[in-house]
């Protein structure tokens, strides 16, 4: 019999012990996810480079073995303030700390110390792709006319499949998103609303399979965080302007605002309120309209504070 492609289950939990199955199930772990690949022995072939009389291909060994997943998932709250979302493990193992204030509302920031790590199962039929000690990046993206979502990668050590029978996905805590439009999307950069076609802030996080003896881990190092959004080309000065040559040439900071859904239990507010405008690179034509593609550097003030995403 073949295996289907279809036929894929994805449940991610956060490990209570690094790299140990914190057990999971369908009922509690299902990852609504679309777009799944699996890369399942990344790492590199090592050559014996042994001598030998003749021409011919060296034998290799695999090495520096480690797995990789990538998937998007559906943006939207869990329907209830102050409960966390489905994909809050996600952001967790991204490097974030998830702050939940009962009945009011649930929001995820970047952490230097003590980041988390997920443990996945993936099942292609019954083939079981056991993920562990895993840590990623992940890219929210949030487009006129689409429905929001985010793009995951994450990188775990490296298990062999095995034939199990898959579990049963329960996706009753995953709530419908909402269509990105006027109606249910608000965004503000310096507190201007700008006109905006797509909008995206990539995690960018590095993340490193350290392989050593006596030790092997996935290891998340850093936090480089890039905005990057299109909109409607505005004036320099007068109502309505924004002067990106001006605030680029100082390095200016200036607060970034954006706002999707208009029910609570389901309002998702990205805020990065330090961010700098990196060097525009000029104007495209979208349906006779002039419009720019813009980067920001969302930048820490305290620390840890460059960014933060409130489900409310």
């Amino acid at each position: 019999m073949p295996i289907y492609f279809r036929k894929m289950v994805l449940l991610s939990k956060i490990e209570t012990a690094y790299a140990t199955d914190p057990t999971l199930t369908g009922a509690a772990n299902a990852i609504l996810a679309k777009n799944v690949s699996i890369s399942d022995m990344e790492g590199n072939d090592v050559s014996r480079d042994l001598v030998q009389p003749n021409f011919g291909n060296q034998p290799t060994l695999p090495a520096d073995t480690h797995i990789t997943i990538e998937f998007d998932t559906e943006l939207a709250g869990s329907g209830t303030a102050g409960t966390a979302p489905a994909w809050g493990p996600l952001f967790r193992a991204a490097g974030c700390a998830e702050v939940i204030v009962p009945t009011t509302s649930v929001t995820y920031s970047p952490i230097t110390d003590s980041i988390e790590s997920a443990y996945h199962k993936f099942w292609m039929g019954s083939t079981l792709h056991a993920i562990k000690g895993s840590r990623g990046t992940g890219k929210l993206n949030i487009n006129a006319q689409g429905i929001p979502f985010v793009h995951w990668k994450f990188w775990g050590l490296y298990t062999p499949p095995s034939e199990v029978a898959a579990a049963t996905p329960v996706f009753t805590a995953w709530k419908k998103p909402v269509i990105v439009n006027k109606a249910n999307t608000q965004f503000t950069v310096n507190s201007v609303a700008l006109v905006t076609r797509s909008f995206s802030l990539d995690l960018a996080n590095p993340v490193e399979p350290r392989l050593l003896i006596n030790s092997e881990s996935i290891q998340l190092t850093d936090h480089k965080e890039q905005i990057e959004f299109t909109s409607e080309a505005v004036p320099v000065s007068g109502a309505g302007s924004l002067d990106l040559h001006g605030l680029a040439t100082t390095a200016a900071t200036v607060p970034v605002s954006l706002t999707h859904g208009v029910t609570a239990g389901n309002i998702i507010t990205l805020s990065a309120p330090t961010a700098q405008f990196q060097r525009p690179s000029g104007y495209s034509n979208n349906q006779g309209i002039a419009e720019r593609g813009l980067k920001m550097l969302p930048l820490p003030t305290a620390g840890n504070d460059q960014w933060s995403l409130a489900a409310t």
